[in-house]
C-alpha cells in the first residue's frame, strides 16, 4: 500500500465558505455605525446649463417648506409640484435643506417622492462645498 501524495482541500473549502458567510453577515452591521455628514460636498458643484430654468424648493431648520422665496404648507407644495409637472418643459428642481435640523431627511424624502410621483426627474440636491 502506498501513501497518498495529494492534499485533501475539502476542509479548506469549507473554511473559506464559512468565512465568506461571516463577512457577508457582519459587513452591513459595520456600515450602519459610520457617522455621516451628507450635506457637505468636497468637489466643485456642477451648475445647470444656461438653457435650463430652475425652481428652488427649500426646507428650513423648523421644517417649513419654501417654493422659491414663498413659504408654503405641505398641501400647497404638492399642488405646485403637480402644476410644475404639467409644463411642457419642466425646470430643474433644486432641493435645499438645512443640515442642522434632525428631522429634515424625512422631509427631503417626502419632496423627492412627490417629484417622482409626477415624473420630474431633473433634480439637484444643493450641498455646501467643503
Amino acid at each position: 500500500m502506498s501513501a497518498v501524495s495529494e492534499i485533501n482541500v475539502t476542509p479548506l473549502i469549507d473554511l473559506a465558505f464559512s468565512l465568506l458567510i461571516i463577512f457577508m453577515i457582519t459587513t452591513p452591521l459595520l456600515e450602519q455605525t459610520i457617522p455621516l455628514d451628507l450635506p457637505i460636498e468636497n468637489s466643485q458643484n456642477t451648475q445647470a446649463s444656461n438653457d435650463d430654468t430652475i425652481q428652488i424648493i427649500s426646507i428650513d431648520q423648523d421644517g417649513a417648506y419654501y417654493w422659491g422665496e414663498d413659504r408654503v404648507d405641505e398641501d400647497r407644495l404638492q399642488v405646485l409640484i403637480a402644476e410644475l409637472a404639467r409644463e411642457p418643459s419642466p425646470p430643474v428642481v433644486r432641493l435645499r435643506a438645512d443640515a442642522d435640523a434632525p428631522f429634515q431627511y424625512q422631509r427631503v424624502v417626502n419632496v423627492l417622492s412627490w417629484l417622482k410621483e409626477h415624473k420630474l426627474s431633473k433634480v439637484s440636491l444643493d450641498t455646501r462645498v467643503n
